[in-house]
């Protein structure tokens, strides 16, 4: 019925010449330091997006200390959760340049650094600025290329790595609220969060984890993936056509760019090797400008790329099925954020506080969220089973949740639905697998980017909607069923494109058979 993750795949080059040569796999790719890989994407899940799920105890500190509205103050763990998505375009710019590695330990020195500036904070707009803009950015730095460099060292099984490593922010949200709540309590506030931000240095010991891969492993997996989609659909989408009528990311070009940076390197080095009677500074003055003309061509062929991915006629935008999914992701998180944000306030709504204080329907959620990324890992990367169509009948399940949740008023009822809303929502594990075969592993950074970026966008305002929409009716039904509604319609978008990518191919086929 649906497109599977062949069929709606975004190639970028030809790799007719690369598949007539003989392939030995890396033996990182899918094994060895792979598995490395996930336990540092895992323990960056845990110290940010954990972190994260646990605001709600700094948040009540805030209040008492700042006394300000509660509008106003939770605008700070809003921001933080926001923002760590939505510079998602812009980090992508920094791995092109310097890789996930360099990226990584650079955002964990500043998501740190916001952790110990926010323990000085003499009011909520410092906070503002410290903990919801640098620890945003750091956080931001560092969540993106855990994500990226398990998507580069999985071919196999990227799904399960990808379940494995996310199930993270479900532990995290346990061990960083019993964390913090023993801080607060033993140190109070601002000592908890400086020694938070020393926790969240090992961030930087995660990012130096990240060994990367050569372009040459890159391209393997890539020939591995190519022969064993050899027998499946071999026609794009109009966009693909264009992208390789164009030619702007082939490699023609970036031969030639490359020859051209190598022939000046080289005349640097023929100076060096000639000069060898020159003075000491003038040898100084050579390799400083050896040194800083490889730095340009670095940012040169980082930047290019980010460019021509979205704004070039390479642009990913092109994928019409590509802009679908980000048309659906600025409806999607929202779904799954504005219920850990007002379920406390439901329950109290219903008198249902003492069931509730033994088992948290959001601490529900928590765990069976994990065990849903792991569950929809394994299922996905069955050779029988589609990721696509896995991650669309989650995204279903979710959404008729979302719409059923309101009608509960017993707990019971609202631990049913909160379980199958923990489990479903596990299709997060599936998004940066459904990105790659949109897009290809080349163009997985800047992609994903933007797919976290409109999640960021959901995060930030989806919240703070569900609350005015309670201000204007004194009831919570009618946030869920517009946030459903909305839901609905991203899915409505991600089903419609691939059944128009599954007809050009026949198209394409027929007119090939009359040449």
């Amino acid at each position: 019925m649906y497109a599977s993750r062949e069929d709606i795949g975004y190639d970028f080059g030809d790799d007719s010449k690369v598949r007539s040569k003989p392939i030995k796999p890396n033996p990182n790719i899918d094994g060895g330091w792979a598995w490395m890989i996930v336990l540092s994407s895992f323990l960056v899940h845990i110290l940010i997006m954990g972190s994260q799920m646990a605001l709600g105890i700094l948040n009540m500190e805030w209040l008492e200390e700042f006394n300000q509205s509660r509008g106003l103050t939770a605008w700070v763990s809003s921001l933080s959760m926001g923002i760590t998505l939505i510079v998602g375009p812009f980090i992508g710019l920094f791995i092109s340049m310097c890789g996930c590695r360099t990226t990584a330990i650079i955002g964990g020195i500043l998501n740190a650094l916001g952790w110990i500036l926010s323990a000085y904070a003499a009011n909520v707009h410092y906070l503002f600025l410290t903990f919801g803009v640098t620890a945003g950015i750091g956080s931001g730095m560092v969540y993106l290329p855990a994500v990226v460099m398990v998507g580069q060292y999985f071919q196999k099984r990227r799904a399960l790595a990808q379940g494995l490593s996310t199930t993270g922010t479900g532990f995290g949200a346990f061990l960083m609220t019993a964390l913090l709540k023993y801080l607060c309590t033993e140190y109070g506030w601002r000592n908890a969060m400086f020694i938070q931000g020393a926790i969240s240095l090992n961030l930087c010991v995660c990012g130096a984890l990240m060994r990367p891969l050569s372009p040459k492993d890159l391209r393997e997996k890539y020939v591995v993936r190519s022969d064993s989609e050899e027998n499946q659909a071999k026609a794009l989408s109009n966009s693909a056509e264009t992208v390789k009528s164009n030619g702007v990311l082939g490699e023609e070009p970036e031969k030639k760019e490359e020859a051209a940076n190598e022939e000046v390197l080289g005349s640097v080095q023929h100076t060096e090797i000639g000069g060898k009677s020159a003075s000491g500074r003038s040898m100084y003055g050579l390799r400083l400008f050896k040194t800083v003309s490889q730095l340009t061509i670095t940012v040169r062929k980082g930047f290019a790329l980010w460019y021509s991915s979205y704004f070039g006629a390479a642009s990913l935008f092109t994928n019409r099925v590509f802009v679908a999914f980000i048309i659906w992701a600025l409806f999607a998180y929202s779904s799954f954020v504005i219920p850990f944000i007002h379920l406390p306030e439901i329950v109290k709504q219903y008198n249902l506080s003492r069931q509730d204080n033994v088992f948290p329907l959001t601490s529900i959620i928590a765990i069976v969220h994990i065990f849903g990324k792991v569950i929809l890992g394994i299922i996905s990367d069955l050779p029988c089973i589609s990721t696509w169509n896995v991650f669309l009948m989650a995204n279903f399940t979710l959404v008729t949740c979302i719409l059923t949740l309101p009608l509960m008023q017993t707990y019971v009822g609202l631990a049913v639905v909160c379980a199958l809303i923990g489990f479903s929502s596990g299709y997060f594990s599936l998004m940066p697998v459904v990105t790659e075969d949109l897009v290809g592993t080349k163009h997985l950074a800047n992609a994903y980017g933007i797919i976290i970026c409109a999640n960021g966008i959901s995060a930030l305002f989806g919240p703070p909607f569900a609350g005015w929409i309670y201000d204007i009716t004194e009831k919570y039904d009618f946030s869920f069923y517009i946030a459903g509604l909305l839901y609905m319609v991203g899915i409505i978008f991600l089903l419609l494109q691939p059944c128009i990518q599954k007809k050009q191919p026949r198209e394409k086929s027929t007119e090939e058979a009359q040449v």
